[in-house]
């Protein structure tokens, strides 16, 4: 991701999580602070992203809260934090998120664990990728804004 993709970041995110809305001040600050945990899709077709993913050093817990701008990140961190991925409806079927998150979990690979907060049922597809519910780790309340159906995921790390 580069900072000319997030106009079309923004516009995604808007289109697939209306309900959950993050301003864009959210991905420039995640881009701003771990680029490498930044990815888009480029399609080359119908629009200039066909996903994105953002992903960052964080603390084992509470996730960040929803559209919040981090600032800084936590040192030493002691868990990767899998923020969204997201690809584009017209774009799904094709094997991109699976190639996506692999990325991801290379990126957290070095942490004791990763984590992140499923939405709109996407519990078994997070499952796959050795992702438990860890819900009873925070205190109620805790996914408040994101949604009834939110649930925290955490995975152990490859140490």
């Amino acid at each position: 991701m580069l900072g000319g993709d997030l106009s079309a970041v923004v516009a995604l995110a808007e289109r697939v999580h209306p309900d959950l809305p993050e301003d864009s001040a959210v991905f420039e600050d995640r881009l701003r602070l771990y680029p490498r945990g930044c990815l888009v899709l480029g399609d080359g077709a119908h629009s200039p992203i066909a996903g994105y993913a953002v992903g960052h050093p964080w603390l084992k817990g509470a996730p960040p809260k929803l559209d919040s701008v981090l600032g800084v990140l936590p040192e030493p961190a002691d868990c990767f934090y899998i923020h969204d991925v997201v690809i584009a409806p017209e774009a799904r079927g094709a094997g991109h998120s699976r190639v996506v998150v692999d990325q991801l979990l290379e990126l957290a690979a070095s942490y004791p664990s990763a984590t992140l907060v499923s939405v709109y049922g996407t519990v078994p597809f997070w499952s796959r990728f050795g992702f438990r519910d860890a819900g009873e780790t925070l205190p109620p309340g805790a996914l408040g804004a994101y949604g009834a159906d939110a649930r925290f995921m955490q995975r152990p790390g490859r140490k």
